[in-house]
């Protein structure tokens, strides 16, 4: 699985090594981190782009980001791509949590599922929450699930 930096640098280690790495940086400069997790995707034509990025909030001194992306010509839903986009989260959480747990790191999974009603992907809410929830993760859906809304949206844009 690659990943990269926002700035296009690709990551050559692990990504565990290279959270690892990023969080004993931080710490070693003084940073209290929280790491938010989330995948936003978009159809195009026949191809469905994935970005799942792990953001680093650094409180009060801004944030970073790693990437992930990849793409498929599987038709799906709008709920099974939102769900889809949940799975892709929660596997990267899921590998990461034991560590962020050691360094007492907080960790939150977003969802880009709207909590309207109005909205198609709301037809996903009930489930992914449950889901994510039940892995034992801290839940945010829009307008606060960020990591996911803008910053994932902003890779596949």
């Amino acid at each position: 699985m690659a990943w990269r930096k926002f700035s296009g640098e690709i990551i050559q280690t692990p990504i565990m090594e290279e959270v690892e790495h990023a969080i004993e940086r931080e710490t070693a400069l003084g940073n209290k981190l929280k790491v938010c997790i989330g995948t936003d995707s978009q159809v195009k034509g026949a191809i469905t782009d994935f970005a799942t990025v792990i953001v680093f909030i650094r409180e009060a001194r801004g944030a970073f980001m790693f990437i992930h992306q990849e793409r498929t010509t599987q038709k799906m839903s709008i709920k099974e791509r939102m769900l889809n986009e949940v799975q892709k989260s929660i596997d990267i959480a899921y590998k990461l949590c034991d560590l962020l747990d050691l360094y007492d790191v907080e960790l939150e999974v977003h969802a880009d599922i709207n909590t309207n009603p109005m909205f198609k992907s709301n037809q996903a809410l009930h489930e992914a929450m449950g889901y994510i929830l039940s892995m034992g993760f801290v839940f945010k859906a829009k307008p606060e699930a960020f990591a996911s809304s803008c910053c994932a949206n902003k890779m596949v844009q």
